[in-house]
């Protein structure tokens, strides 16, 4: 007798909690444990063989997560574009449900338990990296990778990086509820593999190498969290006052440190309202605070070019001489920072008339080189701006290009006090996982934090305060494995990905339903 498939109702139910119980693994509370609880729930929700039934609930389990998760948006842009972005973003979660309907329906895949961990982890990570590419460049945020920082699985990202490591996570999820299901018919055998799988999983994960040690010298660094006069859209309303916190900032290193002794000063996205290049009283302000602490400043600032648009960049301001190097962002936040469709989406919001002139893509790798005459040598700073931290590639192409630490400037004003700082704060410091790579993330507001090459934060500061770091960060030159396999892993995935799905379509025609639907149990 084939095994009922189970109640409609109870599908939804499941998949409402599972999505919510996945929220709860990222910043905050960050519980990374309950990522695996969450798939667990998905998977046992997914058991009617039905694809339209699956992308629904799917669909359910996307809103759950995705809602709470991202809901420092309605602060920035209102409510409207908020839910369409949770909508957007949960209906990937459908497409992978359906997918997974199709990818098991043929016989080996259903008659193979071991075979359907493989197959959903796989056909999770191909969504994962679909939203994170398309469309408008992608949303990468909510990425299981991101709920790890704290996990003893943390360590694979540094052999394939994010495909990898939310790999882990999803056929982790699925043992769970696989070991639920052998609990509870007895079946020990089934049992105790899964419940092995799942150990050695987290043993490998512990065992992994991560190296914290200076490969090429440290790096002596300041960091100023200047803060600004209001909140939300009010952040930047008062002319250079920004400007001016980060100046004072940068002079009250020189309570900890003496001038000379820092080999570079970091400032955040936008630490200068006013584009020094054009600007003589900014540049004088910048340049007397980069004379007195006798050290490189790494500044944010936004370039006007005459042609229209604009650029959001960092400049590398050397103390008497000025802007020596530049990063302009590459992924500019499509209804954010630039407005797609502009006339399509006024109707929905208002906001999209607050961005007046669009910002324009850079068109190079986030590389700054720093000449440090303590060092007797050019050291290379990758450098990421804000949201770039998510992408997989970004991130990836600074470091390869020679970034020795990495730099993540970010203004977080816009967002309150909600999540989006500790949840952007987990990135960078599964990024320093990744890379192998000592990390600061300098924000406007906080939270600021230095972090060590194993994703450990040494140093962080809070929201909307005024604060500065020093620290001593060891430059290292060597390529972790994540770094040097480059996109291959998702290619992978996604290859295989597409073979599943269409070997499941073919193949079913040899398994009737009712045979699908008693081994779904």
């Amino acid at each position: 007798m084939p095994a009922r498939e189970p109640a409609r109702w109870w599908t939804l139910v499941l998949a409402l909690a599972g999505g919510y119980l996945t929220r709860l693994a990222f910043p905050a509370p960050g519980w990374w444990g309950t990522v695996f609880v969450g798939i667990a729930l998905l998977y046992l929700a997914m058991r009617r063989d039905s694809a339209r039934w699956n992308a629904l609930v799917g669909f359910a389990w996307g809103l759950a997560f995705f809602v709470p998760l991202i809901s420092w948006t309605g602060d920035a842009v209102g409510q409207v574009p908020w839910l369409a972005l949770s909508t957007l973003e949960a209906s990937y979660v459908a497409l992978f449900g359906a997918a997974w309907s199709w990818a098991r329906r043929g016989h080996a895949v259903w008659r193979n338990r071991a075979l359907q961990v493989v197959v959903f982890s796989v056909l999770w990570v191909a969504a994962e990296e679909l939203r994170s590419t398309w469309p408008f460049g992608g949303f990468p945020w909510g990425r299981l990778v991101f709920s790890q920082a704290d996990s003893p699985l943390a360590a694979f990202a540094s052999i394939a990086g994010s495909p990898l490591l939310s790999g882990v996570v999803v056929a982790i999820g699925v043992l769970f509820a696989r070991i639920w299901l052998a609990a509870r018919r007895l079946h020990l055998v089934r049992l105790g593999a899964a419940v092995a799988t799942v150990a050695a999983l987290f043993v490998i994960g512990l065992v992994i190498p991560l190296d914290t040690q200076a490969e090429d010298g440290n790096l002596e660094i300041g960091a100023v969290q200047g803060n600004v006069p209001g909140t939300g859209l009010d952040a930047f309303g008062q002319r250079k006052a920004v400007l001016n916190n980060h100046v004072q900032g940068t002079y009250a290193l020189l309570d900890q440190v003496d001038p000379g002794e820092l080999d570079l000063v970091l400032w955040p996205e936008n630490g200068t309202d006013i584009d020094p290049q054009v600007d003589v009283e900014a540049a004088t302000l910048i340049d007397d605070a980069a004379q007195a602490v006798d050290a490189p400043m790494l500044v944010g600032t936004v370039q006007y070019p005459q042609s229209g648009g604009r650029y959001n960049t960092a400049v590398l301001w050397e103390p008497g001489v000025g802007v020596t190097a530049t990063y302009s962002k590459q992924h500019p936040a499509p209804f954010a920072e630039y407005i797609p469709m502009r006339s399509l989406v006024r109707p929905f919001s208002s906001a999209v008339d607050l961005v007046t002139r669009d910002m324009l893509p850079g068109d190079k790798p986030g590389y700054i080189p720093l000449e440090s005459e303590r060092l007797g040598r050019t050291v290379g700073i990758g450098d990421v701006i804000c949201f770039e931290v998510a992408y997989d590639s970004i991130v990836r192409e600074a470091v390869r290009a020679g970034g020795e630490v990495l730099v993540v400037q970010t203004n977080n004003a816009s967002f309150g006090v909600s999540d989006e700082s500790t949840q952007q704060l987990a990135m960078s410091r599964m990024r320093a996982i990744e890379h192998g790579r000592a990390t600061v993330q300098i924000s406007t507001v906080g939270v600021s934090a230095v972090i060590d090459p194993n994703g450990v934060v040494a140093q962080d500061t809070d929201l909307f305060t005024a604060a500065q770091m020093v620290a001593s960060l060891p430059l290292r030159t060597s390529q972790t494995l994540a770094t040097r396999w480059g996109s291959w892993p998702a290619w992978i995935i996604d290859g295989l990905a597409i073979a599943m799905v269409v070997a499941g379509v073919a193949g079913a025609r040899a398994l009737r339903r009712e045979d699908r639907t008693g081994a779904a149990a």
